[in-house]
């Protein structure tokens, strides 16, 4: 690197990946630095470069190499940043210490540990130290890569192996022809080694009913339920639980959605016409319902995918945490696909149900998106991360107090435009005129007695509106 190139560097100023430091009497504060770049993604420190970015260099002696490197020996795992010598001026020189993401992380400097937070460096929680201790190991040690004790291939369900083969070369994700045997198939998944078959084989191929009886495979678990309300507090209109293999808990999950998801329905007022379309697009969920599948938490044997509906959104979860440094913002940006269990993830890439590359979430928030909904929203909370989808208007409830009618929920509707109110009269003809003034005025009625609407006024001028959440 030349001196011109040192100077450009300088003017950027300080970055996630750029540390500036004056001179080597802040070496403890540049191997803290060093700590925590070996943290996160690596970078650059500079020593040399004044606060404001002048590139002022110090006089460098064979001592001054070696102070600067006993410093980072406090650094543990032992890390070796390269150091190197730039002549800038008379004589002096500037160090550009090079610092590569390190491959044993956590590392800790002076018995702490640090992580690169924009241009800063953040003590590390204990909690955060022995994740990433976790996400080290997790590359050759995890759960889904070990032993399916007491299982082998004919324990399997063929038919969905078989599925997965043939879906895969229809898509062009395996070449022709399909092997013969069910053992090559898993070996070439990489579900069978050395005759021993692996979890996540089990996980996504184990036949249903000999998971559903089996106390050593809980997590294999799908929560389904349909809300009264906006609170998973309240009752509900359905509510079940499904063990299986992911495949078949994927399909359980979407013909549970299809059967309870309300249709959003809109009046348009120009012709009078109610037009019915899909609440969320079906693409979508199916996606956030694949990555639960995939990125959940499978060591914890209490763990599950949960599938809950409400008035007002809708909540995919799943039990695990985000991993390798990703943050629910940084999934709606270009990230590197990093799956947790990427022989399952692999297993439903193949079957065409995910792509491989990181772009599963920008794909559903895309989709959601095109069609005038609110973009997803990711939140990690609690050991879960719940992926929620919202509606872009006010759906009326199928079932309040009182089981309601389609005439009740389309009233529902035409007051939710009305923010003002609406009267009576411009009810009717927003209905088309095929309901009696008696049979709305009733419906209105009973929809004030269950505190869904209320009226505004007296006689002709009497404005109905519906009654609003926090207003309840």
């Amino acid at each position: 690197m030349t001196p011109d190139d040192i100077r450009k560097l300088a003017v950027d100023g300080e970055s996630e990946r750029l540390e500036l430091k004056s001179t080597t009497g802040e070496r403890r504060e540049a191997a803290k630095t060093a700590c925590s770049m070996l943290n996160h993604q690596g970078g650059l420190i500079i020593i040399g470069v004044t606060p404001d970015g002048k590139v002022a260099g110090q006089q460098v002696g064979s001592d001054t190499i070696e102070d600067i490197s006993r410093e980072f020996q406090e650094i543990d795992p032992p890390a070796f940043p390269s150091i190197e010598r730039i002549p800038v001026d008379a004589g002096r020189e500037v160090l550009l210490v090079r610092v590569s993401r390190g491959d044993v992380a956590p590392y800790r400097y002076r018995n702490e540990a640090y992580r690169r937070v924009g241009s800063t460096d953040r003590r590390m929680s204990r909690d955060d130290e022995h994740r990433m201790f976790l996400e080290r190991v997790h590359t050759e040690l995890r759960w889904e890569n070990q032993p399916a004790d007491g299982w082998a291939p004919d324990d399997l369900d063929v038919a969905e192996i078989r599925r997965t083969a043939n879906a895969a070369i229809q898509i062009g994700r395996l070449s022709e022809p399909v092997p013969e045997t069910t053992e090559e198939i898993l070996r070439g998944m990489g579900l069978l080694k050395d005759g021993v078959l692996l979890r996540a084989a089990v996980v996504m191929f184990g036949r249903e009913q000999s998971i559903a009886t089996s106390s050593q495979w809980m997590q294999c678990l799908l929560r389904v339920a349909r809300f009264q309300g906006v609170s998973n507090t309240g009752d509900f209109t359905d509510n079940r639980q499904f063990r299986g293999n992911a495949f078949a808990l994927l399909s359980h999950a979407e013909r549970f959605l299809s059967d309870n998801l309300p249709i959003a329905g809109r009046i348009t007022p120009d012709s009078f016409v109610r037009v019915d379309e899909p609440l969320y697009p079906r693409e979508a969920l199916r996606e956030a319902l694949a990555n639960a599948l995939c990125h959940r938490e499978y060591s914890d044997g209490g763990g599950s995918v949960g599938v809950g509906i409400f008035d007002d959104r809708l909540e995919i979860a799943s039990t695990g945490a985000l991993h390798f440094g990703l943050t629910p913002a940084m999934l709606f940006q270009p990230h590197a696909s990093r799956p947790w269990n990427p022989l399952i993830a692999n297993g439903f890439y193949m079957r065409g149900i995910i792509e491989r590359w990181g772009r599963g979430t920008n794909k559903m928030a895309d989709m959601v998106t095109a069609v005038g909904l609110p973009q997803p929203e990711i939140e990690e909370f609690a050991g879960a991360v719940t992926v929620r989808f919202r509606p872009s208007q006010y759906i009326p409830p199928r079932r309040a107090e009182h089981n309601l009618t389609e005439r009740q929920r389309e009233i529902l509707l035409i007051l939710d435009g009305a923010p003002d109110g609406i009267p009576l009269r411009e009810i009717l003809a927003l209905l088309g005129g095929q309901y009696t003034q008696r049979q709305v005025k009733f419906d209105l009625q009973l929809l004030r007695s269950i505190n869904l609407a209320d009226y505004l006024g007296r006689g002709y001028s009497a404005k109905w509106e519906r009654v609003r959440e926090n207003n309840r």
